[in-house]
């Protein structure tokens, strides 16, 4: 494939932006090479500025489930541009987007609308810290929630073990107050909340991990979060910014039948804008200035143009329901790309669920960070450039989710069984 002007763009880029990237994973260091440059994007597809197509199963990091450009979002977009960009004032839309969201997600009842995944996460620690009166957290290895200090933290050698800094940046004095326990294990969750349950002002899971590459989670070990969590008066935060509307309408709660005390959303709630909430229990979410004494505000919170692209996206998830040809399409891809490996000898996991997936390069199932750790980060980035040089764009890491959209049609799919199987080929030659 041609790529001088994207080589070009990132020689320039480099001088300006650290890496030449907004955000790291684009800069294409886990896997080596350079990043290609997108001119647009439309339905399953991506063109660089070279003129090269891809179809693309990064779909922006997981909000474009209906692919890019669709012509009902781009519609209702342009239409709400015309009428004026921002206004820093209460629209109508901003409600009927919180009362869809809250007939998707019974647990919700009360929400801020807030820009970024980030955003939402901090406010609901936030929050959970305020109405609780606690200052400690819980999160779990491998689970992302966004770029906060208190929650750039990695485990030590004991799952009791409080977090050190896994940031520059982020102090001591900061990280202490955060506990990370491994993903999936139920025994250092009871034994920890036995020991300080009541010291924790909220546990924030992903339902689903999606930031280890996905990872499910252990049904016994949900119910668990939920018991200690309602034992100890403890702030239950599901983190569903992948997974909200992405695995059903009704997000992972759903199907695990789950109910947490808060949740934040994002990716998809926005419709491929900058976008996304955070709410729960209303009880808790009258903590929220200006009825209760928690403060949180944003300029550019509840921007109209960004509220229409995602009460358009999920009024046509309703609408449409298109979770179960997203599975099987999804199953489809898997079976393909497990099936390949088998007949030419090379080792991988694969954990999918509903329109989610990673590929995993290790013969040993992929169940928490530690095992996700020991996945063949060299030969997923051998068989991400073969797949990229045969027109098909998997994320740039190993420890990333791939996405199916409904713009995903039979003669892509065909496309990437077909790139699928040189790239596997490739990868043991």
């Amino acid at each position: 494939m041609m790529n001088e002007k994207s080589k070009s763009l990132f020689e320039r880029a480099q001088k300006l932006m650290p890496g030449g990237v907004n955000s790291p994973v684009r800069a294409f260091r886990a896997v080596g090479g350079n990043p290609f440059f997108v001119a647009k994007g439309e339905g399953c597809y991506l063109w660089d500025v070279d003129g090269n197509k891809y179809v693309d199963f990064v779909c922006s990091w997981g909000p474009l489930i209906l692919g890019h450009s669709h012509p009902e979002v781009l519609a209702a977009v342009k239409e709400a541009i015309g009428k004026g960009t921002t206004y820093g004032a209460p629209t109508e839309i901003e409600v009927l987007l919180a009362e869809r969201i809250q007939k998707a997600f019974p647990s919700i009842e009360m929400l801020r609308l807030v820009n970024s995944g980030t955003e939402a996460t901090m406010s609901a620690i936030r929050v959970a810290r305020g109405y609780t009166g606690r200052k400690k957290i819980v999160k779990f290895e491998g689970c992302y929630h966004g770029h906060a200090d208190y929650l750039l933290v990695k485990a030590g050698s004991g799952a009791m073990t409080f977090g050190i800094p896994d940031s520059a940046g982020v102090t001591e004095g900061i990280a202490q107050d955060t506990i990370v326990l491994p993903y999936n294990d139920v025994q250092a969750l009871n034994k920890m909340m036995d020991s300080i349950g009541d010291e924790i002002a909220a546990v924030i899971v992903e339902p689903v991990a999606g930031n280890m590459g996905v990872v499910l989670p252990n049904p016994e070990f949900l119910k668990a979060l939920r018991q200690q969590t309602e034992k100890h008066g403890t702030v239950l935060i599901f983190d569903e910014v992948i997974t909200g509307f992405r695995l059903a309408f009704g997000g992972a709660q759903s199907l695990y039948q789950i109910r947490p005390d808060m949740t934040c959303l994002g990716k998809i709630v926005g419709g491929g804008f900058p976008l996304a909430a955070y709410g729960g229990r209303r009880e808790i979410m009258q903590s929220v200035a200006p009825l209760g004494p928690v403060y949180q505000a944003g300029t550019l919170s509840g921007n109209p143009v960004a509220v229409t692209a995602g009460l358009k996206t999920l009024e046509i998830l309703e609408r449409d329901n298109p979770y179960p040809e997203l599975a099987r399409k999804t199953s489809q891809l898997t079976k393909a790309i497990a099936d390949t490996a088998k007949e030419l000898g090379v080792p991988v996991q694969i954990n999918q669920i509903a329109s989610m997936f990673t590929v995993f390069f290790t013969e040993q199932p992929v169940t928490n960070y530690e095992s996700a750790k020991r996945s063949d980060t060299k030969l997923y980035a051998r068989f991400f450039h073969a797949l990229l040089e045969h027109g098909v764009y998997f994320p740039p890491s190993q420890f990333e989710a791939a996405f199916v959209s409904t713009a995903h049609d039979d003669e892509a799919l065909a496309v990437t069984r077909e790139a699928i199987r040189f790239a596997m080929k490739a990868i043991v030659q």
